[in-house]
């Protein structure tokens, strides 16, 4: 069967772009062992240079019925479900072109293989940003950061990243390339596929290009950082979703995450304000004082201190150390948040790191443990309690097999199910990652 794929891909790829399996580097070996059972290794990982050639292979797997695992730079690659068949790793990596840049009109088309760092330097010249905060953004692309729903902290003040797509187009499972949305950011012609392939994990198609709304880069930036009782802290996130303070990032923090960061070993509550100078100076004196009220310890960092600060923050809660860790992501009625954390360091005490976004209550936690399922089916069943939920991201396979990583609990599932089956009616992207 080797021979047959290779025969045919080398009609669309160059053959550079065509790597079997025994050619492939560790470090890519490494990523896709983790995510597909051990019975499925691939043949080949390809690397489309163009998005021509990217429909091609499309439609020659789909003739052929070779199943595909789509990915960027494969830096999530073990995150979700564990693959069950797998023909074909295809890579986006070299998909990395801007297309459009309206600077003015604060807009941006880029291919989906374009790596979030080096789209921020571009942006960067023209004093602008694209408000996203994912795992690895020097490495993970646009396009994986789409299909996995990862925003990070600054979902706080511009929403989720599927709020700054405006358009897409993505390679159907024939082959063909579909296009949704548009280029200005009050299009509304069409369906909203883009807010369904925001999560998507690669399972509906390829997404092959995105257009983003972008933000000025703010003049000044600082961030409070607090900690105190649980009970102070949860009065404090209360007080502070019902002022007209306006933060670009909040996170309530568990005990284990304060202490990390050296900052004591309550709870904690971290507020980045972006603006000018004497906004910043306005709002941290505000938070302050109603934090003083609350005997709530504050500390306010800036430039140096608070970029190190919030990097160590996602390296805590992100970096996966040893195969028994365990990385994922959790919702949670933001009222309910404060308790599902000291619930989560009661649990699991020096071995669990957590934090939650104030406003959406949507946040992530890491276990550096080989947890009982008890103990995750208790975190999930809190999460659950409180019309949330428990999403386990990365694990070792084995974790994944005894534990369903998504836990959605019941009546979306027959709707996911037909909508899985009009995208992708030979069941050819990704089988089983996701639900």
């Amino acid at each position: 069967m080797t021979s047959a794929i290779s025969s045919q891909l080398e009609c669309v790829l160059d053959s550079p772009d065509i790597i079997p399996w025994e050619n492939v580097d560790t470090s890519w070996k490494n990523r896709i062992q983790k995510t597909v059972d051990n019975n499925c290794i691939p043949k080949y990982l390809l690397t489309p240079s163009d998005i021509k050639s990217l429909s091609h292979t499309v439609r020659i797997a789909s003739k052929n019925k070779w199943s595909i695992l789509p990915c960027g730079n494969g830096t999530k690659l073990s995150w979700g479900g564990v693959v069950s068949d797998t023909n074909l790793i295809i890579s986006t990596q070299k998909l990395n072109q801007v297309i459009d840049h309206a600077v003015s009109d604060l807009t941006i088309t880029v291919e989906a293989g374009i790596k979030l760092g080096d789209l921020q330097a571009i942006l960067g010249h023209h004093n602008q940003f694209l408000p996203i905060d994912p795992a690895y953004p020097q490495d993970a692309t646009i396009g994986g950061i789409l299909a996995t729903a990862d925003t990070g902290s600054w979902r706080q003040r511009y929403g989720g990243i599927r709020d700054l797509v405006l358009g897409l187009s993505f390679v159907r499972w024939d082959g063909e390339i579909a296009k949704a949305g548009g280029k200005v950011v009050k299009n509304v012609a069409g369906y909203d596929l883009m807010k369904l392939f925001t999560g998507s994990y690669g399972t509906l198609g390829i997404i092959s290009t995105v257009t983003f709304r972008l933000y000025p880069i703010p003049e000044a930036s600082g961030t409070l950082v607090m900690s105190g009782e649980a009970e102070n802290i949860s009065k404090m996130a209360q007080t502070f979703l019902q002022s007209g303070l306006q933060p670009t990032a909040a996170e309530m923090l568990s005990p284990s995450v304060v202490k990390s960061l050296e900052l004591g070993e309550k709870m904690g509550l971290m507020v980045r304000f972006q603006s000018i100078p004497e906004s910043i100076n306005e709002q941290s004196q505000q938070v302050q004082a109603i934090a003083e009220k609350l005997n709530i310890k504050t500390l306010f960092c800036q430039d140096e201190i608070e970029e190190n600060l919030w990097q160590r923050l996602q390296e805590i809660i992100r970096v996966n150390n040893t195969n028994s860790t365990i990385t994922g992501k959790i919702g949670i009625i933001p009222n309910r948040a404060v308790n599902w954390l000291m619930q989560l360091n009661d649990l699991t005490p020096e071995k669990a790191w957590a934090m939650i976004n104030l406003s959406s209550g949507i946040g992530e936690f890491r276990l550096d443990i080989e947890p009982s399922l008890g103990i995750l089916k208790q975190l999930r069943s809190l999460a659950q309690e409180n019309r949330g939920f428990l999403t386990i991201l990365e694990a070792n396979k084995a974790i994944k097999k005894q534990f369903e990583p998504w836990g959605y609990p019941g009546n979306a599932l027959p709707l996911m199910k037909q909508i899985k089956t009009q995208f992708d009616p030979h069941n050819l992207f990704s089988p089983s990652r996701f639900v």
